[in-house]
């Protein structure tokens, strides 16, 4: 078979993505590790990239492969890649976000359930000797509103799975708020999540309008004490907005997957002496950007980004 070309993998992906881009025809070049300098010389001759966050494919990258015709991007998240300068070069980007939406979905609601039953606060105080069960009651998720902004794959999914905890799930998508099922409601506007809602949860991508989209302002606006939860990009919290609002208990709870700025060896020391306070806090459980790297993703992301690629040629 004739080589379609060279791939460059510089991301995590399952055996059914390489074995089948091989079986198509291409040559693979292994890099999970990749940095942003290295990728310059390798990327020099690539007809394909796979990637995820670790590579900026930003206009001076695209320019270093002048034989680029895709790229793939493991889950969602286009923001690392200059998406418009791509289109312009005809270079034809894929996304997988109905890969890794089921992991999202299960981990939120995961750390939601250790937050309010505070499963992971006891077990540690029982591996150290304490029996404290007045102290550890927990609060049911039942009857409790939550506000669900951004209703892709993930934000779906969530809504999805909430319907067996009898929630009243207020949506809202600035994009897409016409067709929604009938367990949620939709919402035109911001208000009524800031009117009722015990817990927002984002599920928005990282772009202009949704940098520090949990800030003062948004805080203040809600009217009860709430429960945050982001596992969508660290930058859609605003940090120190973050920490004033667990301080003062506006914000009586925190689930976490993602920061600012990652991973920890990148972070600035403000942002790291912020993390090292949020941390230690027992309403907040932090997770290091996991909740959509389980291994059935792995599979599901790479099947997804298998199946656009090849379709597409």
């Amino acid at each position: 078979m004739m080589s379609k070309g060279k791939v460059l993998i510089a991301a995590p992906i399952h055996a059914v993505l390489s074995e089948g881009l091989a079986r198509a025809g291409y040559e693979l070049v292994t890099r999970e590790k990749i940095n942003q300098a290295e990728a310059y010389e390798l990327i020099a001759d690539c007809t394909g990239v796979i990637t995820s966050t670790r590579l900026q494919l930003d206009k001076d990258l695209l320019d270093a492969a002048p034989a680029l015709r895709w790229i793939g991007r493991m889950g969602s998240g286009m923001e690392v890649i200059d998406m418009g300068y791509a289109e312009s070069k005809g270079i034809r980007c894929f996304a997988s976000p109905e890969g890794n939406s089921n992991a999202v979905a299960e981990h939120a609601i995961g750390m939601l359930l250790d937050l309010n039953k505070k499963i992971s606060v006891s077990n540690s105080e029982v591996k150290s000797g304490l029996w404290l069960r007045d102290e550890n009651r927990g609060t049911e998720l039942e009857g409790k509103t939550i506000g669900i902004i951004g209703f892709g794959h993930t934000g779906k999914a969530l809504a999805r799975k909430l319907q067996a905890f009898d929630m009243n799930i207020l949506v809202y998508d600035k994009y897409d708020g016409s067709s929604m099922p009938p367990y949620v409601t939709g919402c035109d506007n911001l208000q009524p999540i800031f009117d009722e809602a015990d817990i927002v949860s984002f599920h928005v991508p990282l772009q202009k309008d949704t940098i520090h989209y949990l800030n003062d302002s948004f805080i203040t606006n809600m009217t009860k004490e709430f429960v945050l939860v982001n596992t969508s990009r660290g930058k859609v919290t605003d940090t120190k907005a973050l920490l004033k609002g667990l301080k003062t208990g506006k914000i009586k709870g925190a689930c976490l997957d993602v920061w600012e700025e990652e991973p920890i060896d990148r972070m600035s020391a403000t942002l790291k002496n912020m993390l090292d306070e949020i941390v230690n806090l027992p309403q907040v459980i932090i997770t290091p950007h996991i909740a959509g790297y389980s291994f059935e993703a792995l599979f599901k992301m790479s099947k997804s980004l298998l199946d656009k690629i090849v379709t597409d040629e």
